[in-house]
């Protein structure tokens, strides 16, 4: 059964070992602990990216690593990131299976074109026989004043790539679960964490673990609106129920945990049962994840719907760097109990 909790305030989390007798980790701790089984157990494994092997260890994720394994299997490579690419993507296809390592995801459209016309057709333009297992870590992040060059997300515009499998998961749990599934694909993946879910903590089992993508989870039963949250928004999902609680409403919680594949199936089912849809997304509103789930609910059932699909999304503006045009710009709990209010009747 995959594990289906996520922990919206510290205090849901702690105490959660002891009392529970479950082993907890924070999300990047589980990033760290599952890259290092991975190298530990096969030596086609390797990681690198920028700052790899440096103290920082991308945020925590990758430290220690480079002390263990060497400068080998965990390398620092140069602010070049097409070519930074198609070095990750030559070993691949040689044998090996990197993990490439982007701190920003703005900097994905330097390798666009070794991402999607070449890692993501491979398989295709061989006619099945050879694909690219190669996984691309990539770090979405909020609320720092990097503003607009250092702190978009824009997985969205990967979307519609056949042959590239995206990932996003939100707990601890997921995150290992779904990145031992991508390293060990025979496909590339683009590989999505919010860096503001980096502290959060959840359960995590020992050893190497697989979560299958396409299959969302229900992170909290509810009757009167689904909440279809991506990433970081599930965190914000969770707050937000609370307060809708307390006004008597109840909302359904449901996790793609990957957006390609998406898990519909899940998504129809909910929503069948509650007769709303509010979608939450990590990225700006047109084009994006948000706007795939309404269109497709909208092809496949829109009988189920008693009200007007609604979206919590960041804006269609390059991100601010004041930190008061941040906390308009992002949205959070408060957005998305509003978002729900405004379709009950």
């Amino acid at each position: 059964m995959p594990w289906t909790h996520i922990y919206a305030d510290k205090e849901d989390w702690e105490g959660l070992a002891p009392e529970k007798g479950l082993r907890s980790l924070s999300y990047v701790q589980a990033l760290n602990e599952t890259q290092e089984l991975l190298l530990e157990s096969d030596p086609a494994v390797f990681v690198l990216g920028e700052g790899v092997d440096d103290p920082g260890g991308v945020f925590g994720s990758t430290l220690g690593l480079a002390g263990k394994f060497g400068k080998k299997r965990v390398l620092d490579l140069p602010i070049a990131e097409n070519g930074m690419t198609g070095v990750a993507l030559g070993a691949a296809l040689a044998g090996m299976r990197p993990i490439f390592v982007h701190m920003r995801t703005d900097f994905l459209l330097m390798c666009a074109d070794q991402i999607a016309n070449h890692a993501a057709k491979w398989r295709y333009m061989s006619g099945g026989n050879q694909g690219a297992p190669l996984v691309i870590r990539a770090i979405i992040g909020r609320g720092w004043g990097s503003a607009a060059q250092h702190s978009q997300a824009l997985q969205s515009m990967f979307l519609p790539v056949p042959g590239l499998r995206i990932f996003t998961p939100a707990t601890p749990y997921d995150a290992k679960g779904l990145l031992v599934w991508a390293v060990k694909s025979k496909d590339p993946v683009l590989f999505i964490e919010h860096r503001w879910l980096y502290g959060s903590v959840g359960y995590v089992p020992e050893g190497l673990y697989t979560v299958e993508p396409g299959q969302a989870v229900v992170r909290r039963q509810g009757t009167d609106a689904t909440v279809v949250a991506v990433s970081h928004m599930n965190i914000e999902a969770a707050r937000a129920a609370r307060a809708l609680s307390a006004r008597g409403i109840s909302i359904e919680i449901v996790d793609p945990r990957t957006i390609a594949p998406l898990d519909m199936e899940t998504i129809l089912k909910s929503v069948e049962k509650t007769g709303r849809l509010v979608i939450c997304d990590c990225a700006c509103r047109t084009g994006g994840a948000a706007s795939e789930i309404a269109a497709r609910v909208a092809e496949a059932g829109p009988s189920l719907l008693r009200a007007p699909v609604a979206r919590v999304t960041f804006p269609d503006i390059p991100t601010p760097a004041s930190p008061v045009l941040e906390e308009a710009y992002y949205p959070g709990a408060k957005d998305i109990a509003r978002a729900v209010a405004e379709i009950m009747p």
